[in-house]
């Protein structure tokens, strides 16, 4: 089987600002592309940090870093942004035009594209992240989780092959959580984009997440799929980090209560399955029966 390219690759990077503050130790960092990958910490990590050095804003004092298997620092800015596009935490300090068409057309008229080029970028853009009914509308009459969504169009009409994301679910309500997570996912398995976000946001990620690092103080203290990360309680409680409830609920229910729950469930999905193993098979005949 043939063996799939990395995306992004760091390895041994180190970065400590100009006050002292070291932000970064020896950190190794690897997403295969057509991944979806998480940076799972909480604030002060390091993880907006990493997320600057992959990128280029940064620069790191030691270690190296390659996009697409090119050197990161010998790679031209107008390139690199092609090949990959950040979204940040807060919308506003990427949208600057007055109009979302406006917003989104600026890097591909940026890149000397074509008139109608730019057209067909923006309208795929937009409606990549279910905004195409707000093309003509102004920025300032966007709501927050619209801005975010527009900021994110403005990236892909770059046609980005890798897209980070620094905390692209904080500040929505539960349900533009959750819309924001499945577009992601969709972006990731339909059009094949790599994905690598930055979150404290523990429970969604077993359901989209194929991999996650664990960063505490500028350092990896796990990384794996969720079901390896959420199995260590040690290291979580070291980086200040929770179970999803769901596995609480069930891990509780485990040790206190002696429910003999087969393994530690991470969705919704999951932990009903498990419960319903511990139901008595002629109960479920009867419920069905009745029904």
């Amino acid at each position: 089987m043939k063996e799939v390219p990395m995306a992004v690759e760091a390895s041994g990077v180190c970065f400590t600002y100009q006050e002292g503050t070291q932000a970064l130790t020896e950190v190794d960092f690897r997403v295969r592309v057509g991944e979806f990958v998480a940076m799972l910490a909480s604030n002060g990590s390091g993880k907006t940090t990493l997320i600057k050095v992959l990128v280029g804003l940064l620069k790191p004092q030691k270690g190296q870093v390659r996009i697409a298997g090119h050197e990161l620092c010998g790679t031209p800015p107008r390139e690199l942004y092609q090949r990959i596009g950040l979204v940040f935490q807060n919308p506003n300090d990427q949208l600057f035009a007055a109009t979302v068409e406006e917003d989104v057309a600026f890097g591909p008229r940026n890149l000397d594209l074509p008139d109608p080029e730019v057209e067909r970028r923006v309208s795929e853009a937009l409606e990549s992240v279910a905004a195409s009914d707000l093309r003509h509308r102004a920025i300032h009459h966007l709501s927050f989780g619209e801005q975010k969504r527009v900021a994110m169009a403005g990236v892909l009409a770059m046609k980005p092959a890798i897209l980070i994301l620094d905390e692209p679910t904080s500040g929505l309500d539960p349900a533009g959580e959750e819309t924001m997570m499945r577009l992601l996912n969709r972006l990731n398995r339909q059009q094949g984009i790599t994905v690598i976000l930055a979150t404290h946001l523990v429970d969604m990620l077993p359901l989209f997440a194929d991999r996650i690092y664990v960063l505490n103080r500028g350092r990896v203290l796990s990384h794996g799929p969720a079901e390896k990360v959420f199995g260590d309680y040690d290291m979580l409680d070291r980086a200040g980090l929770r179970l999803p409830y769901i596995s609480t609920l069930l891990h509780e229910m485990k040790r206190y209560d002696g429910v003999p729950i087969n393994g530690l469930p991470l969705t919704v999905g999951e932990a009903r399955k498990r419960l319903m193993e511990l139901i008595p098979e002629e109960l479920i005949v009867k419920r069905i029966e009745r029904i």
